[in-house]
């Protein structure tokens, strides 16, 4: 049987903004959907070998960092997309649980989420992109309905959860937006926080250099006072 192994784009070994805690945070290769706003274009293309890793290999290194975790860290497992190399990050998963290493899954929800995916991961940050359906086809080159079906299966296995998600100036930066998105988690169980992300144009260096076009080139970076005044709707 051939041994599996992940395709990963770079790490971060002592990161403290994705997942509660100090989380070696390993950002994974390919990714399915196509955001105007992506921030690592360089990470679409899952069939570009970067780093090759067993799972024993990662969680070998991943150890080296225990001690820094305390009682909350852990590894954190974002891309790309995970669920695009779902095998692989079932298999560090299970080794981490192992090893009594907290787990958590940063993903938009568009990919293959198996009940033992899902059984190992103790904290799953889901990357709201938008929630009506004609926008989320715009905004990410996807239908809504698998992110809408990770969401689901994560709601039966009763998943802790974060919510995240892009504010994006004279797409989503109103009130109602905000509000819609407030009354979308009230209906959802074991929500434990909702993050805005202002967006930031940083990444434009990147498709020039790509040679992709950048789909918000006269878009400019969202005033983080403006979205910081937003969250406040949010509490």
């Amino acid at each position: 049987m051939k041994e599996i192994k992940g395709n990963i784009a770079s790490f971060e070994s002592m990161g403290l903004v994705d997942g509660p805690g100090v989380r070696f945070v390993v950002f994974l290769q390919g990714c399915p959907l196509r955001c105007a706003y992506c921030h690592n274009p360089e990470m679409w293309n899952g069939n570009e070998i970067k780093t090759l890793m067993t799972p024993k290999e990662l969680v070998e290194k991943v150890k080296k960092y225990k001690p820094y975790f305390g009682e909350e860290g852990g590894i954190t497992i974002s891309g790309g997309e995970p669920l695009f190399q779902e095998k692989f990050v079932t298999e560090v998963f299970k080794l981490c649980k192992q090893e009594n290493i907290n787990t958590c899954l940063d993903t938009s929800g568009f990919g293959n989420a198996t009940d033992e995916l899902l059984d190992n991961t103790d904290l799953v940050i889901l990357d709201v992109k938008e929630l009506d359906e004609d926008k989320y086809l715009n905004l990410v080159g996807q239908k809504i309905e698998c992110f809408q079906n990770f969401l689901k299966k994560c709601q039966e296995k009763n998943k802790r959860m974060w919510l995240r998600q892009v504010i994006v100036p004279e797409f989503n930066d109103t009130k109602e937006s905000v509000l819609k998105l407030k009354q979308f988690a009230s209906n959802l169980k074991n929500i434990e926080k909702i993050e805005l992300l202002p967006y930031h144009d940083l990444a434009k260096k990147k498709y020039r250099t790509l040679g992709i076009p950048y789909k918000l080139e006269y878009v400019n970076p969202m005033d983080k006072q403006k979205c910081k005044e937003l969250e406040k709707l949010l509490k």
